[in-house]
């Protein structure tokens, strides 16, 4: 069985037109011109609200290598925003505010979004007791059971797996850890990055780590699903600017992150959630 990253697939009945348009194959262009073609039918399908269309481009975007351009993680922010993705959608805008600073072309409006996602993660904190219910709601979980559904209309995917291989991918996209931790330079990497696939009954981690002089060093590891636990734990350490996500297999350290709370709970969630899926019997 072939390994798989995840793929953008068809979208519903009335869209497919655009998705025989966008499935059609590219010609083998350079991926610095790939890039750039990928980055302006984005923008050009954000700025018609075509947000399925948008939402493939980039799902085509986070499986090319080498790093994407600062405007890359606004439009993901506003995909992720119009789909009700608050966590990831704020996540995506603040590494956009990061990297393109106050002279990028989308900052204010950036600003603005990452305020209107408080308050409306504020109003959602507030809404269980305004109607009397004893315990809140938890509204950004989008590892949890009730959104797999959702993840998979985002991605256009056909599974819950592919759905949550997506997802993890493109949050760890926005959690790479660098040792410089003041200063994030538009034109490296991440020092540690990951990109999770799956396989058979096995989740393949794939670990990019550069080294201070220049080299690229990249292993895989397999995890066999098959009796573990999948709840992943995770912890932040603030001391040294660093989250981990813990292996489930023995509570050693699996994941290096950058350190942000919220995503490395996620990004264990999610692995938890992709770890059960591949568990299940049907294969989803």
């Amino acid at each position: 069985m072939a390994v798989s990253f995840g793929t953008g697939r068809c979208f519903a009945l009335g869209a497919v037109l655009a998705s025989l348009l966008l499935a059609a194959p590219a010609l083998a262009l350079a991926p610095e011109h790939e890039t750039r073609r990928l980055m302006l039918a984005t923008e050009e399908a954000v700025v018609a609200e075509n947000w399925g269309e948008a939402a493939e481009y980039l799902n085509r975007l986070q499986q090319l290598e080498g790093e994407k351009p600062a405007d890359y993680f606004f439009y993901r922010g506003r995909v992720m925003l119009q789909s009700a993705h608050l966590n990831e959608a704020q996540s995506a805008l603040e590494t956009y505010v990061s990297r393109a600073g106050t002279e990028g072309a989308h900052y204010q409006e950036s600003l603005q979004l990452i305020t209107s996602i408080e308050k409306t993660r504020k109003q959602n904190a507030l809404a269980p007791q305004s109607a009397g219910e004893s315990e809140q709601v938890a509204v950004i979980e989008p590892a949890g059971e009730g959104r797999i559904e959702s993840l998979r209309k985002l991605y256009l995917a056909d599974s819950d797996r592919e759905a949550l291989t997506l997802h993890i991918n493109s949050l760890l996209e926005l959690a790479g850890w660098r040792r410089d931790q003041a200063v994030v330079r538009l034109d490296r990497p991440a020092d540690v990055e990951y990109r999770v696939g799956t396989q058979d009954d096995q989740v393949q981690i794939q670990e990019i780590r550069r080294a201070e002089d220049g080299r690229i060093l990249r292993s895989t590891e397999q995890m066999s699903v098959f009796g573990i636990n999948p709840r992943v734990e995770w912890r932040c350490e603030a001391a040294v600017s660093t989250c981990w996500v813990y292996d489930p297999r023995d509570g050693s350290r699996l994941l290096q992150l950058a350190e942000n709370r919220e995503r490395a709970q996620e990004i264990a969630e999610t692995l938890g959630q992709l770890i059960r899926s591949l568990q299940a019997p049907s294969g989803s």
